[in-house]
């Protein structure tokens, strides 16, 4: 399947859209010999946590980029994940794309197959070869790379140790999951006057969690022979895997079990869970004001998440990258700028914010960190989703998550499974 050949046929509208928005130079002046002779605007769309977690590292970057172009101003603009998307999409269809944009790393083959990124030289990138594989992955097709690594994330257990001590006789998360299980128990009597309260809150709709379980029993969600995709869900590894999940949510999350995951951890944060299974700068989020509770400070901690047969439970890796907007009149401005944006002196802060960097140079000493460590180590085995061309339009139907729903409200697995991999079928190798 040709990136050409899609863009051609597959989304001539946004195609469209793409080429008549251009940058946001009125001029392309590339041909003006020194950079002190460049003019014009780098417009920078990044997601919110850059503006909360890590200003400093955009204030680096915008400081190093104007030491060599002090006459193009650099325009950032913070957005929501909500909403990003349809606004991303709007403004490439309008005269108003960002010549930068930051993608989550399901999101970026979309716009790679659609044309709307342009291609990068790694070599201009800090670190380019350590990257963390699972993330330079999602800016590749066909030997060509469309978007630069910006940090990484794993799920990891994050846990109220007093809730443990005090029901088991231990802070610590047990490292197998039979003896956590067992630990469940424990605290469920512990607490078994409080009907609201979840020794594990693991809601039902969280199919990060649930794939978790299914790459736990060997299974995945699709599998390819290098040209087509085909859902695997109904695979009898992939469905212990889903059973697994299930068990677990119907025994010991006692809050609505019909939910996803988008308040796990101000759950945690009201004290209404004992554990959950987030992302590691979520344990942030349970003991931050104003949603999170500071009293819990000492008491959250994290650690790697068991899995069923003495194993870790495999993470998913999330993460974010950067990308170029192939119709931008200012892309090599636009990257230089994240070149700056991604030196290893930012990836440097965004560690210190214990969010997993780019690369594994930087992320080697995490995994002796206590705060880090159980995130850290979860790279090297992480799982992703396919990297396929329907991806995206998989995940925007919500296909996964209306098929655990189904299964909570009494639906076989196997027939919940049959009806996830005729959809996802029916989608996959289409461009979205």
């Amino acid at each position: 399947m040709k990136r050409k050949l899609i863009a051609a046929v597959g989304v001539a509208t946004m195609i469209a859209g793409v080429a008549a928005c251009g940058g946001s130079d009125k001029k392309d002046d590339k041909a003006a010999a020194k950079p002190a002779d460049r003019s014009g605007t780098v417009t920078v769309w990044l997601m919110s946590e850059a503006q909360s977690t890590w200003p400093d590292a955009v204030k680096n970057a915008n400081d190093a980029f104007a030491a060599k172009y002090p006459n193009v101003k650099v325009k950032v603009q913070y957005q929501q994940w909500s909403d990003k998307i349809q606004k991303l999409d709007a403004a490439l269809s309008g005269s108003s794309a960002p010549d930068i944009v930051e993608l989550g790393n399901t999101e970026t083959q979309t716009y790679i197959l659609n044309g709307a990124l342009a291609d990068v030289d790694k070599k201009q990138f800090a670190n380019s070869d350590t990257w963390i594989k699972g993330l330079e992955d999602t800016c590749s097709y066909q030997g060509k790379l469309y978007c630069v690594p910006y940090y990484a994330g794993a799920r990891v257990a994050i846990y109220n140790s007093d809730d443990f001590k005090a029901a088991t006789g231990s802070a610590d998360l047990p490292a197998t999951e039979d003896a956590l299980t067992a630990a469940l128990d424990k605290i469920e009597a512990k607490k078994g006057s409080d009907k609201t309260y979840s020794p594990l809150y693991l809601p039902g709709q969280y199919w990060y969690a649930a794939m978790s379980y299914v790459a736990a029993y060997g299974g995945q969600i699709a599998k390819t022979d290098g040209t087509t995709w085909t859902a695997d869900l109904e695979s009898p590894a992939a469905q212990q895997g889903i059973q697994h999940f299930i068990d677990l949510v119907k025994k010991y999350n006692h809050g609505d079990q019909t939910k996803d995951e988008a308040d796990h951890a101000n759950v945690m944060a009201h004290e209404k869970a004992g554990l959950i299974y987030g992302n590691g700068w979520e344990a942030g989020s349970v003991i931050t004001p104003p949603n999170g509770n500071a009293k819990l400070k000492d008491a959250i901690k994290t650690a790697t998440m068991p899995g069923p047969n003495g194993k870790a439970l495999p993470s998913f890796i999330g993460g974010s990258d950067l990308a170029v907007i192939s119709k931008s009149k200012v892309q090599d401005l636009a990257k230089e700028w994240i070149a700056d944006f991604t030196s290893e002196k930012n990836e440097a802060i965004l560690v210190s914010k214990q969010t997993l960097p780019n690369n594994t140079k930087q992320l080697e000493p995490m995994k002796a960190d206590p705060a880090t460590a159980a995130a850290a180590n979860a790279v090297p085995d992480a799982w992703f989703t396919p990297i396929a061309p329907g991806w995206a339009a998989i995940e925007k139907q919500g296909i996964l998550k209306t098929m655990l729903l189904d299964i909570i409200k009494g639906k076989s697995v196997a027939d919940a499974t049959k009806t996830a991999d005729d959809k996802i079928n029916s989608l996959i190798n289409n461009a979205s």
